[in-house]
């Protein structure tokens, strides 16, 4: 991955985390909130290759890292999403296959953000942080489900206009 690309990539996510900072988070979603950042960022990862995806989850999770309103220690979020990079850098063929398949992509966005989700609870977990009770925990994570699934369809081509124009841009060079 160029430098450059690294520049444009935190760029977008500071952008996108203020967009989820500054509108996102002030709607009141019933049973629980929806994460924009989290699913464009595992939509992004899993459109990248092998090492754009770890790369990728790992910038977004250091810019996540930076937020005022993150409990846990600064590391955890790019630690998370850099194995969710993993995970999908792994398993590259089957997602490339399901990138393909609208309503199979959706639920593993909504996987993908529901597993960073209990990541993150786990690692909180092991560092010694209150995450607060198991059902609440439960409901929030079932809650970004629900409004993953229901949101991602609406964002996803642009998304996916967006990465193929970079991609068509950065291939032509």
């Amino acid at each position: 991955m160029s430098p450059v690309r690294i520049a444009y990539s935190v760029f977008f996510f500071f952008v996108l985390f203020a967009i989820q900072e500054s509108a996102v988070s002030l709607i009141h979603f019933p049973i629980a909130g929806f994460s924009l950042y989290l699913a464009v960022t595992i939509a992004l990862i899993a459109y990248e290759d092998h090492d754009g995806s770890i790369i990728m989850g790992f910038l977004a999770g250091i810019v996540l890292d930076l937020s005022p309103t993150s409990n846990g220690p600064f590391g955890q979020w790019a630690l998370i999403l850099t194995l969710v990079g993993y995970v999908f850098a792994s398993n590259r063929e089957s997602i490339f296959d399901a990138t393909s398949a609208p309503l199979t992509f959706v639920l593993l966005i909504a996987f993908g953000v529901s597993a960073s989700l209990i990541f993150y609870l786990f690692f909180g977990l092991l560092l010694g942080e209150s995450n607060g009770s198991i059902g609440r925990d439960l409901i929030v994570i079932i809650g970004n489900i629900i409004w993953t699934i229901i949101f991602t369809p609406i964002f996803l081509p642009l998304l996916r206009a967006f990465q193929k124009a970079t991609t068509a841009s950065r291939q032509s060079k």
